[in-house]
């Protein structure tokens, strides 16, 4: 195999995303033949090198593996938190493979995560380039007016930057209503600061959408793999999108 890029190794091995697997390196994480490497250029190859992150010794992973969760609320979307919360990889019984989140959803939020351990697709998925759409149900503290509704749609100003446009349709009208929320974008808290923008807060939000799979019928804290149809049209969908064959 040729030499390629640490972050690509660790991404491939199902340590992290290629993001996180940078900042593993950055922090003196990883070693190659015994030497600790914090450049980002730095290559190896796997079936040659010994390539350990915080002294464990790395392997190809023997099968990939792709799973859609329901990630209940008051869990964190990660593989180890630091303050010792409950991550998502606590829920995955039984699951032999190294596998790491796909994205991530906030410790408050719920709804369908998908988890992996290849490199290649999740960095696709994951891409600013990829948009892949994902809806959410949302329930807040009070209605939009239609002026606001049109704003949401085109795009809020947040943090000096516009969001792209996005999906938006009253769901239930009630004294705290639900809406449905379709972005093709993932900043980090997007749709609680979009809101919040309006003087609304979210009270619940659940992800029930990423591109054409579904949440239902799992239940919070449930997963199952993905079937090969799914894995193939997940890929072909990343290549369509980013132009690139993960």
């Amino acid at each position: 195999m040729p030499e390629e890029r640490l972050q690509k190794i660790l991404s491939r091995a199902g340590v992290a995303s290629r993001r996180k697997a940078e900042a593993m390196i950055l922090e003196g994480r990883v070693t190659v033949n015994g030497q600790t490497v914090t450049e980002l250029g730095a290559k190896a190859d796997l079936d040659r090198d010994h390539v350990k992150v915080d002294g464990h010794l790395l392997r190809p992973p023997k099968r990939l593996v792709y799973l859609a969760m329901n990630k209940p609320v008051g869990t964190v979307t990660t593989v180890h938190d630091p303050e010792g919360r409950r991550t998502v990889m606590d829920l995955l019984h039984r699951v032999k493979e190294r596998v790491y989140p796909v994205g991530r959803l906030d410790y408050h939020s719920e709804g369908l995560l998908l988890l992996t351990n290849d490199g290649d697709l999740a960095n696709a998925l994951t891409s600013a380039a990829a948009y892949v759409p994902k809806t959410y149900l949302v329930k807040v503290t009070g209605l939009l007016t239609a002026e606001q509704e049109q704003e949401f749609r085109h795009g809020v100003l947040l943090k000096g930057r516009r969001t792209a446009p996005a999906g938006l349709k009253l769901v239930r009208s009630q004294r705290s209503p639900w809406y449905e929320v379709r972005l093709h974008e993932g900043r980090k808290n997007q749709i609680r600061l979009m809101f919040k923008h309006f003087g609304v807060l979210v009270e619940k939000l659940k992800r029930i959408r990423i591109d054409f799979l579904e949440l239902a019928p799992l239940k919070p804290g449930e997963f199952r793999y993905l079937h090969a149809e799914e894995v193939e049209r997940l890929k072909r969908r990343a290549v369509g999108k980013t132009g690139k064959s993960p």
